[in-house]
C-alpha cells in the first residue's frame, strides 16, 4: 500500500480530474500550504485577466511551498481552488493537469468567490500533502 490511497467509488458521480476520496497512511507527515496567488517571488503579478498565466504561476507557487516543506506534487491529496469566475474552469483544469498525477488525482474543492484580496487576482489555490513516514526533510 502506498502512503496515500485515492478512490472514486461507483456510488458517486464520475469526476473530471479529481478523486472523491483519499486516505493517508498512519505516520505520514502532513503538509499544508497557505493559499497561493499569482504573484512571483519578486512581487511581480501574472498578467491581469490571463487565466492561464495566473493559474500556472499559482501552481508553481504551490509547488515551491510544497518543496520548502520537503513535499512534492506527488504527495498532494487535497486541493482547494478559489476562483472569481467558474467560466474559466476548462483553462484552470488544463493547467492543473500539467502538475498533478492524472492517474491518482487529488481530492478537490472549487469555490467561486466574489473577489480575492486584489481585483486583478483571479485564482488562489491551497494544497494538503502527505509525505511518507520517515525523518523530516532538512
Amino acid at each position: 500500500m502506498t502512503h496515500i490511497e485515492f478512490g472514486t467509488p461507483p456510488t458517486l458521480p464520475p469526476t473530471n480530474g479529481y478523486s472523491h476520496v483519499a486516505s493517508v497512511a498512519p505516520g505520514s507527515r502532513l503538509v499544508w500550504t497557505s493559499g497561493q496567488v499569482p504573484i512571483a517571488a519578486d512581487g511581480t503579478p501574472a498578467a491581469a485577466g490571463d487565466w492561464e498565466a495566473q493559474t500556472r504561476l499559482v501552481m508553481q507557487n504551490v509547488g515551491a511551498a510544497l518543496e520548502a516543506a520537503g513535499a512534492a506534487w506527488e504527495h498532494v491529496f487535497k486541493l482547494t481552488i478559489f476562483v472569481v469566475d467558474t467560466s474559466a474552469l476548462p483553462v484552470v483544469r488544463a493547467v492543473r493537469d500539467e502538475f498533478i498525477d492524472l492517474e491518482r488525482p487529488p481530492t478537490s474543492s472549487l469555490v467561486q468567490v466574489a473577489g480575492l484580496f486584489r481585483p486583478d487576482i483571479l485564482i488562489e489555490i491551497e494544497a494538503v500533502a502527505a509525505v511518507p513516514a520517515g525523518p523530516p526533510s532538512p
